[in-house]
Formats: structure tokens, sequence, C-alpha cells
């Protein structure tokens, strides 16, 4: 790991992770809406889709809908209350960057320590009715992805490493693990690898974000590669990353997790992805990194809706 020179970075935010409330004082009561955000509706909905693709993929037919959506369900307010806890440590640093400052406690719109009670509670609740509901593996995992997303990525990485994304990416990677054990009880080496496409994604995506979002993130004192090592570097990161993705891409087909549909888009997909990731290396200006940065979410959607699409019948290695 390479820490950030401090000359590198701009001077830190005046409250860091854990300390007083950040943003204008709260002038009206906090609304549905409100906590709605704190949950980052996006990032969850990747997590329920991708998880929603490891039931999908595990080798069998889900017998119990019911049941598989209410873990469904759990998996979602675990994702979810990953989020209002993210939003709790990071106020200080969401309230100086253009993309984070309009969040809910930066606003005033939720006070911070009504943001840790709400997202502790909920990481309870989730953590129980997957328990429940799918099985004690699964809930035992997702109890571990809520803790290493808050504990090790948000308190420990974020601020300190510019491989915040590529460790930290293990959180986001889980979901479909998850999903798989809710249905299974068990989590082969089928199933972590999906969580090694998502996990070996992550870096070139958010790292093509950061090559436009530098002043952001320099002004709110997080060492993101760019800023750290420069753009060429980075570049280069993304273009070894995009390489290795391609091939790991299409390995489900190998582990009968899906057919001819994915396999092809698994292909094309990676040879795009890469042949994007060579482009930048050409022309540095922000759109070539926005087309990828672009393309990268339409590539992991269409993965794993080709999955969902054909998935069953994986080998339970």
């Amino acid at each position: 790991m390479v820490d950030p020179h401090p000359s590198q970075l701009a001077d830190p935010p005046p409250h860091r992770g854990g300390g007083p409330a950040s943003g204008q004082p709260n002038s009206r009561l906090s609304g549905p809406r409100d906590y709605l955000q704190l949950l980052k509706p996006r990032v969850m909905s990747l997590s329920i889709f991708t998880a929603f693709a490891g039931m999908i993929a595990a080798p069998g037919e889900v017998t119990n809908w019911p049941l598989a959506l209410i873990s469904l369900l759990a998996i979602a307010l675990g994702a979810g209350a990953s989020g209002a806890l993210n939003m709790w440590w990071d106020a200080d640093i969401d309230a100086v960057m253009q993309r984070t400052k309009d969040r809910p406690i930066p606003r005033g719109a939720v006070p911070r320590d009504e943001a840790l009670i709400f997202g502790g509670l909920l990481s309870l609740l989730a953590v129980w009715l997957l328990a429940l509901s799918g099985t004690y593996l699964a809930a035992a995992l997702l109890a571990g992805t809520i803790l290493f997303y808050v504990l090790v990525y948000s308190m420990i990485l974020k601020r300190r490493t510019p491989q915040n994304i590529v460790i930290g990416g293990a959180a986001g990677a889980l979901p479909p693990v998850v999903g798989w054990a809710a249905i299974t009880g068990d989590a082969p080496l089928a199933a972590w690898v999906l969580f090694s496409i998502i996990f070996v994604w992550t870096p070139p995506h958010f790292w093509a974000l950061a090559l436009v979002k530098q002043d952001d993130y320099r002004a709110a004192a997080i060492p993101m590669m760019p800023n750290v090592r420069g753009d060429a570097h980075t570049r280069r990161l993304i273009l070894w990353y995009s390489v290795l993705l391609a091939p790991l891409g299409v390995l489900p087909v190998a582990f009968e997790m899906a057919g001819w549909l994915y396999g092809s888009v698994a292909v094309l997909g990676g040879v795009v992805f890469v042949a994007l990731a060579v482009n930048i290396q050409r022309d540095e200006r922000a759109k070539p990194a926005w087309r990828l940065f672009g393309f990268s979410i339409f590539y992991l959607f269409a993965l794993f809706l080709a999955l969902i699409i054909e998935g069953g019948g994986a080998t339970n290695v």
C-alpha cells in the first residue's frame, strides 16, 4: 500500500469521521425521503440485483420463493444499513465534496446521531431476518459484509491509502455470495467466481470516476489513486484490471452457471471494456474516462442480467 504524501492532498476537513454532526442546522423534521437517501438506493439496488443473480445461479431451483424474497429483502436492508453507517461516518467529508454535499446529513435533513442509530438498528434487523429466512451462513456473511464496509473500508482504508477501493471493494462484491448461501446454505468456489468478477470490476470503475473528480477528492483529503500516484499510473492500473476482468467475466460458463447468451455478453463486454481502457491511455481528456465509467455500469448489469436469464445448474465446487 502506498500512503499519500502530505503535500499531495488538501488539508483535511475540520471534523473527522465519528465527530460532531456536520452540515447546516436542521430546520425541519426529517422525512421518509431523507432516510431513504441514507440507504444509498442506487448502491442498494445493485446489491439486490447481484444477490438475486447469486440465488438464481446456485445449483438446483429455488423451492420456496416467499422465503427467498424475504432473504433478498434482508440483504437489501443490510446494504442500506451499510450506506447509512457510511454516511454517518463520512458526514464531514461529504459536506465538502460537490457530488455528496446534498446528502441528508450535510444538508441538515437528518442529524448525524440519528443516522448512526438508524443504520445500527437496520443492520441488526437485516442479519436477524436473514438468519430466519435464509441460512445462518448467509446471515454471518451479511454481518461480515456490513462490518467490513463500515469498519475496514470507511473507518480505516478510505482516508489512509489509495488502495481503499481495491481492498474495500470486497464488501460490494459479497452480495452474490450471500444470496447463494441464503438458498443453498453453502458458499462454494463457484459462488466466489461471482465475487471475483465484482471485486476486480470495482477498481477500474471507481478510478475512472476518480480521474474526473480529482478536485473533489483532493478537497476532502481522500487519497484516491490519481491524487496520490498521478493520472498516468492510474490509467495503467485501469488497463491491467480491465485485462484481468475480461477472462474472469467468462468463468461462470466454465462453472455451468450460464450458457451461450451469457458467454457472448461476457466476451463482447470484456473486449469493449479493454478497448475503452486502452483508449484512456491515448486520450487523457475527461470524456474517455467518463465513457469507461458509464460502460462499466452497463457491463456489470448486462453480465448479471444474462446470468439471471440463463442461471441455474452451477457445478457445486
